[in-house]
């Protein structure tokens, strides 16, 4: 055996806390400082007349403050009809095509796609509507509360 290779073997058992960081077992988070919800947890408001669910993560969209919710818009040409809400809401596109439309004119037609990754501003009182055509889209909308949604479609 060569000095290098006795040297490195003789280092190995200092090493090995460092080797097996990636094998190492989770730690135990404290709840005081982190909380966390896993996919398969996170609970999902049976769908909607127009095709959307939605869970809120964090405050009431109800009521004043801050907000935020998941949004998923099903398959199938599910989509809002024009309406407006007071506040401006901040949107990103976590998964699928989100379709997005302005004006009191509803028309699926004329809406532009906005793929995962892509954010979005809503601003207050701005008349739009939006859904999903061939597949599901999942959106994390972030606003300041109460998210009300006035209807504004010309008839």
């Amino acid at each position: 055996m060569t000095l290098l290779t006795r040297r490195s073997l003789a280092l190995l058992p200092a090493l090995a806390p460092f080797l097996s960081i990636g094998s190492a077992h989770a730690a135990a988070l404290n709840p005081a400082a982190v909380t966390f919800k896993l996919p398969d947890q996170i609970q999902w408001t049976p769908p909607s007349p127009a095709g959307s669910q939605a869970s809120v993560l964090v405050g009431d969209p109800t009521k004043e403050g801050l907000y935020l919710v998941l949004t998923k818009w099903l398959a199938g040409n599910h989509f809002s009809h024009p309406h407006f809400h007071p506040h401006d809401r901040f949107i990103t596109v976590l998964k699928g095509t989100w379709w997005v439309g302005s004006g009191t004119k509803y028309d699926p037609d004329d809406t532009v796609p906005m793929p995962a990754g892509t954010f979005v501003t809503h601003y207050g009182q701005q008349v739009h509507f939006d859904g999903a055509k061939d597949e599901d889209a999942v959106l994390l909308i972030v606003g300041e509360g109460p998210g009300t949604s006035t209807p504004a479609e010309v008839k």
